[in-house]
């Protein structure tokens, strides 16, 4: 009996565009979550609200935390499971990676991109900040902005836009 390729779902949107939420929902239908934020935030253990981490040693342990997540995400595609990739897949370069990546290996993936409002994703980080937690890393109004000017929105590479409601 054949067993079916692996799904890998790659999540792709800015801060506050409802990623992580979506990603739990597909746990629980039996997906894998592979988070870079969740796994850094394991490694520095629990953070004082408000504490924010060095960029460049955040930017180090994600670089660090993303080849070991590579790794695992092969060889659950091996083992025939699929997986959630909660990133934010900010550049079309880290997209066709990721794709190449999983079709290289047998597996087959589907892009979601999360949209949301500027007003909309700055209101909700608003409330994220003033959590603790994995999945509270704080995003302040510079990073925001950064993250704001820089992201390669999806177009054309087979992506299913999830266009998020204004809260």
């Amino acid at each position: 009996m054949t067993r079916s390729a692996s799904t890998v779902v790659l999540m792709c949107g800015l801060p506050g565009s409802g990623k992580t939420t979506y990603a739990m929902g597909l746990v629980r239908e039996g997906y894998v979550r592979l988070s870079i934020d969740e796994a850094v935030w394991q490694r520095i253990g629990q953070r004082d609200a408000g504490l924010v981490l060095d960029a460049a040693r955040y930017d180090e342990l994600k670089d660090a935390v993303r080849r070991e997540q590579r790794l695992e995400l092969v060889e659950l595609m091996r083992a025939g499971r699929d997986v959630v990739v909660d990133y934010s897949f900010w550049s079309r370069a880290a997209r066709d990676d990721y794709k190449a990546l999983v079709e290289s290996h047998g597996g087959r993936w589907e892009l979601l991109h999360l949209k949301a409002d500027r007003s909309t994703l700055e209101r909700r980080l608003a409330v994220r900040n003033r959590e603790v937690g994995a999945n509270a890393v704080t995003v302040d109004e510079r990073l925001f902005a950064r993250y704001w000017a820089h992201f390669e929105e999806p177009v054309g590479e087979g992506e299913v836009v999830l266009a998020q409601p204004a809260a």
